[in-house]
């Protein structure tokens, strides 16, 4: 099968009726959703008009027999048979038949809630919206897992320990910005060599929506941030115009897969690979062990991990760039900075 993109001459998307496409093309040019987002919403679409084709020609409900339905020859007319408990039901079949969390089926729901706006509210194309008065779902109280301050410790000293590896300064660079900036993973693989100023103090983020944000580099950060440059600059190791800061063993932009897998490899080079952390928790351990210091005003925090809210809501205000600055340097973690082993070269990658 075809991986879903936005474009008219991709197989599966033009396997997508055509108020699906028109959709699609609603949410990038107006709404300003990202293709990631989108074939998010697409793809979870999909398998709402696959449970209801099943759903109306009195079908079994099988996971295997669900898959292969085309959905190409909906119409809208078929959609304004759409019902609240339809939508009900399908939530409900996400949870007990197919196993999806709290986070999935929300995003289901939210997917489902967007399409029915669309055609309802800002295009008139049927007399109702059957998802209007359904809640959101409840999410499970459970704990976000993050890093202690002495894990961390040993995560980064795995990776400075590991004097075989060709991309240690490249690795311990991206680690150390995790956990001292909590920036999300797309935004780290998406820097460039100009999203840091000249004297490495601050960096340009381009986060949901397509909305940048500056974050400020403590000491720790920074320390690593310029020990990499120091290889990525080198021309007798990198020999790619490409612009990206962080670069793959074929000198190509760095892919969340890839630092995934890097960060899975030091967790457990770390005795760390059973406790259940994850590039994200990362994030969530910068945001975390700054707020525990009892120095960061909630919403300074929020401002500098780019929460969407504070796009949408009154309740925060955005603070001066300097409070956003103290706030990065009372993260515990930022007077921790590992000097690499020795092993005959400065030039390591």
């Amino acid at each position: 099968m075809a991986t879903l993109t936005l474009k008219n001459d991709n197989p599966e998307f033009r396997s997508f009726p055509r108020f699906l496409r028109d959709y699609a093309n609603y949410l990038s040019a107006v709404e300003g959703k990202s293709e990631k987002t989108i074939c998010e919403y697409l793809l979870d679409l999909r398998t709402f008009f696959r449970y209801f084709i099943m759903v109306r020609n009195d079908l079994d409900i099988s996971f295997e027999e669900l898959e292969k339905i085309s959905i190409q020859e909906l119409t809208l007319s078929d959609v304004s048979e759409v019902d609240t408990q339809l939508i009900v039901n399908f939530i409900a079949y996400t949870r007990n038949e197919r196993k999806n969390n709290s986070s999935t089926r929300n995003r289901k729901l939210s997917a489902i809630k967007s399409f029915f706006r669309h055609v309802y509210n800002k295009k008139h194309l049927i007399d109702r919206n059957p998802a209007a008065d359904i809640d959101g779902i409840q999410k499970s109280k459970t704990l976000s897992k993050y890093l202690t301050v002495e894990e961390a410790v040993r995560l980064l000293e795995a990776v400075s320990s590991d004097t075989e590896s060709k991309t240690r300064q490249r690795d311990y660079s991206i680690i150390a910005l995790f956990l001292n900036t909590g920036m999300r993973l797309s935004e780290l693989c998406g820097l460039n060599l100009e999203s840091f100023d000249p004297e490495i103090t601050f960096v340009k983020v381009m986060g949901k929506g397509s909305k940048e944000r500056i974050i400020f580099l403590n000491k720790a950060a920074r320390d690593a941030v310029i020990s990499y440059l120091k290889q990525r600059l080198d021309p007798r190791f990198i020999r790619t115009s490409d612009h990206a800061f962080f670069l793959s063993a074929r000198q190509q932009r760095i892919s969340p897969k890839t630092v995934q897998w890097m960060v899975n490899k030091y967790l457990g080079l770390a005795g760390l690979g059973s406790k259940g952390y994850s590039v994200h928790k990362l994030r969530h351990t910068a945001a975390t062990l700054m707020y525990q210091s009892g120095k960061v005003d909630i919403r300074v925090l929020k401002d500098i991990l780019g929460h969407e809210q504070l796009n949408t809501t009154q309740i925060y205000t955005h603070l001066v760039s300097k409070n956003m600055e103290e706030a990065m340097d009372n993260n515990p973690l930022s007077d921790v900075i590992i000097k690499s082993r020795k092993i005959g070269t400065d030039t390591e990658q």
